[in-house]
């Protein structure tokens, strides 16, 4: 069973100033989503951070979500957190592999992202899973998040911004005025 199984886990992250992190969850089985946000919770105050919760409907709208808050506002990092039990149809499918592909396709894009999106086949693997006093897959996610955060800044400045950048003065070619088409 896997909760009975040990892994190696990185040691914590250190700051020398605070992390801001987003911790967005979908809170469709909320006994499950408290024991996760508990988790996050936890690490992120651990490495003295601030934490703000963002509630949305179901697992599909965390990406949008971070996106959102990633263009909007200015946190270091983002931990997303739900619950997809397998049900009778392949909506099951769907739901987990399009919110794995956006997290993963935002991080790609510089966001510093932990997912902690459950994805399991009945609710008791899902509260094993969440169990903060557990597996605590909440608190795992957030230390993931951290460590990306902590890489960013070891390489430099974050950049603001998800997907296309609108072209700006700074990025007009030599020789070319305002408002010119090439």
């Amino acid at each position: 069973m896997a909760s009975n199984e040990t892994h190696y886990t990185l040691p914590r992250a250190e700051f020398d100033k605070p992390v801001k992190i987003a911790i967005v969850v979908a809170p469709y089985y909320k006994d499950i989503a408290d024991q996760l946000v508990k988790g996050a919770i936890a690490e992120v105050e651990a490495v003295g951070g601030w934490h703000e919760i963002i509630e949305v409907p179901g697992a599909l709208e965390v990406p949008t979500a971070i996106g959102i808050a990633e263009r909007l506002s200015n946190f270091d990092g983002y931990v997303a957190l739900g619950c997809v039990i397998r049900g009778e149809t392949t909506h099951y499918d769907t739901v987990c592999n399009d919110s794995s592909r956006a997290l993963t396709m935002l991080g790609l894009q510089g966001l510093c992202i932990g997912n902690g999106i459950l994805t399991v086949e009945n609710y008791d693997q899902a509260a094993v899973r969440a169990d903060s006093d557990g597996q605590n897959k909440g608190g795992g996610a957030a230390a993931a998040a951290l460590h990306l955060i902590a890489i960013a800044r070891k390489f430099g400045s974050q950049r603001k911004g998800v997907g296309f950048k609108p072209m700006g003065d700074d990025t007009l070619m030599a020789g070319e005025g305002k408002g010119s088409v090439a």
